[in-house]
């Protein structure tokens, strides 16, 4: 096997630049006739000379409508971005990774501008593409100080990167402690050279991107990059040696390419113009191309950077590569296509016969309004005020002219009113054909007419559904950004950094993250109104708190604590404010285990109250049965006392009985009177 020549390499991109550029130039006329509409030229329906040129704008006004509420429902909030773990131990590096990227990285890269501007070509031009990078350039700054004591001045210049290009030197009087003293005041101008670098996201103009036609995806491109004009200044500020960049040649003109070019900037700048060699512009190629380099078999990803054109004398970089730092973002899928359906592709027809209707529409009013006069030739003694009538002016006849019969009008049909009704089923038709309302701007239907509330909720309903499809389609696309930017972040930054997070300075060393952790993009608010999605949140949680309060928070089976913050956080984000920690603080995570550990070892709230209430009713009921063994002690003590006292009572009454017997016995012996023995008691005497 034989490596490929550096020359044989050049030969076989230069081919497969001309196939990206031509594809380029055949979708160009497409992208150059959607932006005239959005701009509200449209050349290819010209206006009649002397006749109403006003142009419907319902591409913008469509595009206006649904751009806001993807923005919002995926900028709306701090973290943009949230990495999931892909390994065992990867749990502390994703949470870094997230905030770093969201609160650090992504706002120093510019990305907030990036994804809006890919968002309105997405819309707008079927596509939007973001691309990443590190940038590092050298800055030469130039400046002036005066009035430097000595001290100030050697800690000045001892920078190696500082070269003093001027210096004065005088003296001034100075009060110390002994006395008035003459001090030496140094004045400088210096020149410092700075090397500055940090990642950068940018949404690439489309007449710039390059991809092979026959790429159903960036993945499976056999060349995708760029190309586009730089200044020699530019490149020498990259790195590249001055002596090569002064020796390529100036930009080539490519008409599409510069068609499109004018028609996005609405501008024309003319590369020529620059006399200073250091502000003229080269052609640049930064190239991501799948070829066999090495003669293995397999084609391998390189990254082959060209200025000047694409031979073998115009190549400055050569290396392989691990990544096409691309991404390509749509709102509306085509199956089995690269490029998506932008919101011009279903509106255009309808802007060009609204355009149409409605230039017709006011020539008919102008018409009414501005009636044309018809004037027998010789009648009228000045022609001029009826050719440019002003108020008061009078109209002079000849002598013996019927004054009614002199001027007349050509009396032009009243069909303005025709139009109404079309232009308004026009107007139904872009919704059905879009799926884009007043709804999808984030505005209740109802909001400026009297409406039913079931009939405003059922068209909310649509336009939100179509808004929250695009912006899900949308968001699939930026899962790839960033993750290019977890790795791009990962590969450049090669030191820990200390930075300020919410209020305390905290460090990150990416170096010891996973490169190939997962990325999802927050889409979790509708792409509606903010009451819906306030609704929403809110139910969600009501149910949270409820559970909470029914199991408790300790092995609660359906809702933990994080979880209720989450709720929380989402409200605040629905509300329209920024950092939900400067409003509630997120648990611990170490703390609310030690918590939760230590409720989980105290007794139950509520079975301690069944164990009280027990021991309670035991007491209860213990004293009660000693309040009943006793109550029936005493009973049997009076019990007993009145069976003793009725049985004294009947030994007492047997007693007396017995001695009245006794006493009436003795008395009748004593008045002689024999008693039978048998009848005293039964005793023998």
């Amino acid at each position: 096997m034989s490596a490929l020549t550096n020359g044989q390499v050049a030969s076989q991109v230069t081919q497969l630049v001309k196939d990206c550029e031509s594809f380029r130039d055949q979708l160009s006329a497409d992208r150059i006739k959607a932006m005239e509409y959005y701009d509200g030229t449209m050349k290819d329906v010209p206006a009649d000379p002397n006749r109403s040129k006003v142009v419907s704008r319902d591409v913008r006004a469509a595009i206006k409508k649904v751009l806001p509420s993807i923005i919002r429902t995926i900028l709306g909030n701090d973290k943009v971005v949230e990495y999931e773990p892909v390994n065992q131990g990867d749990e502390a590096g994703a949470e870094q990774a997230t905030d770093y990227i969201n609160y650090i990285v992504f706002p120093e890269s510019d990305g907030y501008d990036a994804v809006q501007d890919a968002a309105h070509d997405a819309l707008k031009l079927r596509n939007g593409v973001i691309r990443w990078w590190y940038d590092k350039k050298r800055v030469v700054e130039t400046s002036r100080h005066t009035g430097l004591d000595e001290a100030a001045m050697v800690q000045l210049v001892a920078d190696d990167n500082v070269e003093v290009l001027e210096q004065a030197q005088s003296v001034e009087m100075v009060e110390t402690e002994q006395g008035p003293q003459q001090v030496p005041v140094y004045d400088l101008k210096i020149r410092r050279v700075i090397e500055k670098g940090c990642t950068r996201l940018a949404a690439v103009p489309l007449e710039e991107f390059l991809i092979h036609p026959d790429a159903m995806s960036i993945d499976d491109s056999l060349c995708t990059g760029i190309g586009m004009k730089m200044r020699r200044s530019d490149l020498v500020a990259m790195g590249y040696d001055r002596a090569v960049i002064d020796s390529l040649p100036t930009t080539t003109n490519d008409d599409e390419a510069e068609t499109e070019e004018f028609a996005r900037r609405r501008d024309v700048v003319n590369a020529d113009d620059q006399a200073d060699k250091a502000s003229q512009e080269v052609d640049y190629y930064e190239l991501y191309v799948r070829i066999d380099a090495d003669d293995d078999g397999i084609a391998e990803l390189r990254r082959m950077v060209f200025a000047g054109g694409t031979a073998e004398k115009n190549l400055l970089e050569n290396e392989e590569w691990d990544e096409v730092p691309f991404a390509d973002l749509i709102t509306e899928r085509r199956p089995h296509q690269r490029e998506g359906n932008s919101i011009t592709d279903d509106m255009a027809e309808i802007q060009r016969i609204k355009t149409v209707l409605l230039r017709q529409t006011l020539d008919n009013l102008y018409w009414q309004n501005n009636q044309q006069p018809i004037v027998q030739e010789g009648t009228i003694e000045n022609p001029e005020a009826v050719l440019n009538p002003k108020f008061g002016q009078p109209i002079r006849v000849s002598q013996g002219t019927d004054v009614r019969a002199a001027v007349g009008y050509n009396v032009v049909p009243m069909v303005a009113d025709k139009s109404y009704a079309m232009l308004s089923y026009l107007d139904q038709e872009a919704t059905d054909r879009t799926g884009i309302s007043d709804a999808s701007s984030g505005m209740a239907p109802d909001a400026l007419q009297n409406m039913t509330a079931k009939a405003s909720a059922m068209i909310e309903a649509a336009g939100i559904g179509q808004t929250e499809l695009m912006v899900r389609t949308f968001a699939q696309g930026l899962k790839r950004v960033f993750q290019g930017l977890l790795r791009l972040t990962i590969k450049h930054q090669d030191k820990p950094r200390a930075v300020r997070l919410r209020g305390e300075w905290v460090t990150f060393d990416p170096r010891h993250w996973n490169a190939g952790m997962d990325a999802t993009v927050n889409t979790g608010l509708g792409a509606g109104t903010r009451e819906r999605d306030m609704m929403m949140v809110q139910m969600i949680q009501q149910l949270q708190e409820k559970l909470l309060a029914s199991l408790g928070p300790v092995k609660n089976p359906y809702v933990t604590p994080d979880n209720l913050y989450n709720s929380i956080a989402k409200t605040v984000e629905a509300a329209g404010l920024k950092s939900p920690d400067l409003y509630f603080t997120k648990p611990d995570a170490e703390e609310l285990k030690k918590r939760m550990a230590a409720d989980a070892e105290k007794p139950d709230p509520e079975m301690q109250k069944i164990q009280m209430q027990a021991q309670a009713d035991m007491e209860k009921a213990k004293l009660q049965s000693q309040l009943d063994r006793e109550k029936l002690a005493e009973q049997t003590k009076v019990d007993m006392a009145k069976i003793e006292s009725d049985a004294a009572l009947k030994r007492h009454q047997i007693d007396q009985e017995i001695a009245l017997k006794r006493d009436q016995a003795m008395a009748q012996a004593m008045v002689g009177q024999r008693i039978p023995q048998t009848q005293i008691g039964g005793v023998p005497g």
